[in-house]
């Protein structure tokens, strides 16, 4: 897809600050840090409208970006951040659940991981949690430019493993820097949005 008109729609901690639209959505999910506002940014050709930070735990809220009015791409908090309280934490799970659980419009979950490092104890669980609920899910492997090409494919079999990964579940690798796994990303997600 050529994404020319794309704005933050919405800003929302709770259900009545969603975007009142049938426009199909699709979220990201992932730890802190992993990569969901730059792979925002990249797929929605824009350098900072997701904002993006070295520091974890930047996104505390469910962001909304209208696509072109086809769709929605919604950035949700990333999970596993160790330097926020537990309340915090609990909070943020709370509004990440709600959300995943209770929108009909949305349409398909992506689910991020660093290639660098084997899947975390967290992103199991997210894993876990979208296949009992039934999701239609991808995942996708970001900072996938930190690994050269040809070593590439052996993080990816860590991947596959550790999240017991069956054999037509999607796996992308994915660089915001190269924009590698772009189109191919865009092509799934216009398939499961039904665009």
């Amino acid at each position: 897809m050529e994404v020319r008109n794309v704005s933050l729609e919405a800003v929302a901690v709770e259900k009545n600050q969603y975007p009142k639209s049938n426009l199909p959505e699709v979220s990201f999910v992932g730890r802190s840090n992993v990569g969901k506002s730059s792979l925002i940014n990249t797929m929605i050709n824009r350098k900072s409208l997701a904002r993006t930070s070295k520091t974890p735990g930047k996104t505390r809220t469910i962001n909304f970006y209208n696509v072109e009015d086809l769709l929605y791409f919604v950035d949700l908090p990333g999970y596993g951040y160790a330097k926020i309280s537990r309340s915090e934490s609990e909070k943020w799970g709370a509004m990440i659940e709600s959300y995943l659980k209770g929108r009909e419009q949305l349409k398909a979950i992506i689910l991020l991981v660093d290639i660098r490092h084997e899947p975390s104890a967290n992103d199991k669980m997210m894993y876990e949690w979208l296949k009992h609920y039934n999701h239609p899910f991808i995942v996708v492997a970001t900072k996938a430019d930190k690994i050269s090409r040809g070593r590439r494919d052996k993080h990816y079999s860590v991947i596959r493993k550790a999240l017991g990964l069956k054999r037509d579940d999607v796996l992308i690798g994915f660089s915001s820097e190269a924009k590698d796994g772009k189109d191919m990303l865009w092509e799934v997600i216009e398939e499961m949005s039904g665009l």
